[in-house]
Order: C-alpha cells, then sequence, then structure tokens
C-alpha cells in the first residue's frame, strides 16, 4: 500500500502543531516568574538555540531519512550501543514528561471553565488524570480520530492565539503595565537564559518533522523549509505572545494566576469572554497535545525494543496497539500526580536539551557524510552544554526537586540500559 506523501504545508503543521501544544500554555506564567520583564528575551533565547538545533535535524533527516527520527539519528551517530540505547529511552521517558506537562496545563486551566457555569470546584488531579484516560481510550478505540482531532486542534489553537496577539497588541496601547517590559524590570541575562531553558519544552515539538522525512515531497527543497519556517513562526509567536502578556497585567497578578496565565491576560483586553476564549483554547490545545503525544510516545517506545535497546516484550500489543501506550499512559499518570509544574517542566528541558545536544553532536561527526557546515552543530552542542550547566545551577536554588528527579531519571536509563545489554549479552542465542 503507497504511503500518502506529505507536502511542505502539512510538513510545517506538524512541526508548529508539535511547538503550539500545551507547553506554551503551561509554561508562560513558569518564564514570567523567573525572568520577569525580560521574558520576551527568554523565549528568544531557547528559540536561537531551537533553531540551531534544526539545522542538525535539517541535514540529518536528509541524510538519513527514517520513521524512527531521533531514535534512528542516535544509532547512527553511536551504534545500538548502551549510550545510544540509554539516550534513546530518555526521549521515550521525555515524551512522558511532556505529556505530564500538558496534562497539568489542563488541570489548571480546566476548574477556571467549570466556575464560569457553576459554584463546584473539583480538585486539578481529577482533570489531570480524567484527560490522560479520556485521551488513552481515544488512541485505543482509533488512530484515525487522533489524527483528525489534531488537525482540527492546530487551526483551531493558531487562530485563537493570532487573535490574542492582535487583540493584545492593540490593548497595550495606554496600558500602565507596558513599562514592566523596560530594562529595570528585566533579570541578569544568566537568569534570562536560565528562564529561557526551563521553558525549552514548549520549542521541542519540531523533532516531529524528522518522523515524517520519508514521506515529504521533495525533501532537498521542502524539509530545511518546514524545520526553519515553523520554528521561526512559533519563535516570533511566543516572543510576541510574551510581550503581551508582561504588557498587560501587573506582576503579582501574573504570579497569582501563574497556572492559566494565558487567560488571564486576555481579561484587560476582551473581559471575561476573552479569558473563556483562551481557557478553552488551552483545553483544546492541551487536550490534542497529550492526544497526539500519547501516540508518539509509544512509537517511540516501538522503536526502541525494534532496535533492540528494549526487551522485545515492548514489540507486543494489546487491544491492537503497542503495549507501550499503556505504559506510557500509566507512567504519565504517576508523574503528573506526584510532580509539581515547575518540577516536570525542569525535567523536560533538562531531557530535551541532553538529547538535542547528543543530536548536535551526531551532526557533528557525521558532517562530511551529511553535507552540514561543521561549525553550526558544534555550536548547537556547545550552547546545550552551557544551557544544562546554567539551568542546573540555577534552579538548584529553587527547585532541588525538579534537578533531582531529572539526574535520577537519566541515571536510571543509563543503568537499565546497562542491565539489559549484559542480560543479553549473556543469553544464548537461538
Amino acid at each position: 500500500m503507497a504511503t500518502k506523501k506529505i507536502g511542505l504545508k502539512e510538513a510545517i503543521s506538524i512541526g508548529i502543531g508539535g511547538m503550539v501544544g500545551g507547553g506554551i500554555f503551561a509554561v508562560l506564567g513558569l518564564a514570567v516568574s523567573i525572568a520577569k520583564g525580560g521574558t520576551p528575551v527568554a523565549f528568544l533565547f531557547a528559540g536561537i538555540l531551537a533553531l540551531l538545533t534544526a539545522y542538525s535535524y535539517v541535514k540529518l533527516s536528509l541524510g538519513y531519512p527514517d520513521r524512527g527520527g531521533t531514535v534512528k539519528f542516535l544509532n547512527e551517530g553511536f551504534g545500538e550501543t548502551i549510550f545510544s540505547g540509554a539516550i534513546n529511552n530518555l526521549l521515550w521517558i521525555s515524551y512522558i514528561i511532556m505529556l505530564s506537562l500538558y496534562a497539568s496545563a489542563f488541570g489548571s486551566y480546566a476548574p477556571n471553565l467549570w466556575k464560569i457555569t457553576a459554584d463546584t470546584t473539583i480538585d486539578f488531579h481529577i482533570y489531570a488524570s480524567a484527560i490522560i484516560l479520556f485521551a488513552t481510550l481515544i488512541n485505543y478505540y482509533s488512530i484515525a480520530v487522533v489524527g483528525k482531532i489534531e488537525s482540527y486542534a492546530v487551526i483551531i489553537k493558531l487562530i485563537i492565539l493570532i487573535g490574542f496577539v492582535v487583540v493584545g497588541a492593540f490593548g497595550l496601547i495606554g496600558n500602565s503595565n507596558i513599562e514592566q517590559l523596560s530594562f529595570h524590570h528585566w533579570e541578569n541575562p544568566v537568569k534570562l537564559f536560565a528562564g529561557g531553558m526551563v521553558i525549552f519544552v514548549a520549542y521541542e515539538g519540531f523533532e516531529l518533522i524528522a518522523n515524517a522525512a520519508p514521506d515529504i515531497i521533495d525533501p532537498a527543497r521542502n524539509i530545511p523549509r518546514a524545520y526553519y519556517y515553523a520554528v521561526s513562526f512559533v519563535l516570533l509567536l511566543y516572543i510576541v505572545i510574551a510581550v503581551v502578556t508582561v504588557g498587560s497585567l501587573p506582576f503579582d497578578q501574573i504570579a497569582k494566576a501563574q497556572d492559566y496565565v494565558l487567560a488571564e491576560a486576555a481579561k484587560p483586553m476582551l473581559g471575561q469572554i476573552g479569558f473563556t476564549i483562551i481557557t478553552i483554547a488551552a483545553l483544546i490545545s492541551t487536550f490534542s497535545a497529550i492526544n497526539a503525544s500519547l501516540y508518539g510516545g509509544s512509537q517511540v517506545n516501538y522503536e526502541i525494543a525494534e532496535d533492540g535497546e528494549l526487551p522485545h516484550h515492548y514489540l507486543a500489543t494489546l487491544w491492537g496497539q503497542p503495549i507501550g501506550l499503556l505504559i506510557t499512559s500509566i507512567a504519565t499518570l504517576v508523574l503528573v500526580n506526584l510532580l509539581a509544574l515547575e518540577s516536570i517542566s525542569t525535567a523536560g528541558s533538562i531531557g530535551f536539551i541532553l538529547i538535542f545536544g547528543i543530536v548536535n553532536l551526531v551532526a557533528y561527526k557525521r558532517s562530511g557524510a551529511i553535507s552540514a557546515i561543521r561549525s553550526i552543530p558544534l555550536a548547537g552542542a556547545v550552547l546545550c552544554l552551557i544551557a544544562l550547566i546554567i539551568l542546573i545551577i540555577q534552579q538548584m536554588h529553587s527547585n532541588v526537586t525538579g534537578i533531582i528527579v531529572s539526574l535520577g531519571i537519566i541515571l536510571l536509563c543509563f543503568l537499565l540500559e546497562w542491565m539489559y545489554k549484559k542480560q543479553k549479552s549473556r543469553s544464548p542465542i537461538k
């Protein structure tokens, strides 16, 4: 059966849809709490790192087109070793962390919609857990439904966010809070950079284009465009959203509504109607992101097992889907009910910055084979390393739990992969 080919618009949509999922709704308030008036600059720093890494993904996607995407790149760079296996497993767990972030955002926004129609309040964890279970059922019911939900959700959330930006830009005229964007309200450069890295998870979705690379029409022309257009568009969108938010609300109000700040920022312009519209957009976005990421996470798990970096038990199916779907869902439920939003965001950012740094290193190592300018992936790898160091140091003062969880997950990935490879080498060859 012929595979459906993907045009430039569809490829860009995959990248934008992956980035503008639940991330911006979940981490915007966190970014403001760290960077204050310099929040747009924090998003710029994170976006520059994303663009540098996108260059490596472009070259690797053209050189090694494969539906395994990042998993394939890591195996090309380091072989099927303990190192590549551990990092591939970290990629799967980072998907789970992202799912927890999206569910956390859903749980934060959902009570606001309920309060509009009733006085009853339901605990945040019930909303977050219920949406994971609902999305899991949809994934088991039909993958086609998952695709349809995502395609409609991308259009809806972009229309609402662009509308928020346009209306918000006019709303800044005469707003006294715009003074918060001035230099003396910025945090120091190191803290701005750290703020950008904490919310780097809002950019990680562009790597999904790599999984679609084998099916993209005219790849030499369209793959570079898909990556660069998607990341550049989202970078500009995030910066403007940050400008409108910081310029619309006083810092104390942003802190109070940190988990649902985008909805609160719509109030000065459109009142309760704006608050309701953005809340609905957040619920649609986070739900679609959970839906798509559950599918993506289970596929990554399957690819890793297929490459022999996880036990072949993970190639088994349950109710017509890889067993990894159920495991991913259960792990997400555990994380979202155990960790706070900042810890989830920190763990996700550390995971993806480390993975992207290693992907940049692969592009550097394979630069001759993939026709890459060596200095660009090298700059991306070095910047990722600097970002990791700064992020860990900054978060050690305010979020020790997030750092412990992050480092614990990384060590666990290496330990389990070492144990699996050791056990595998001892097993008799049949």
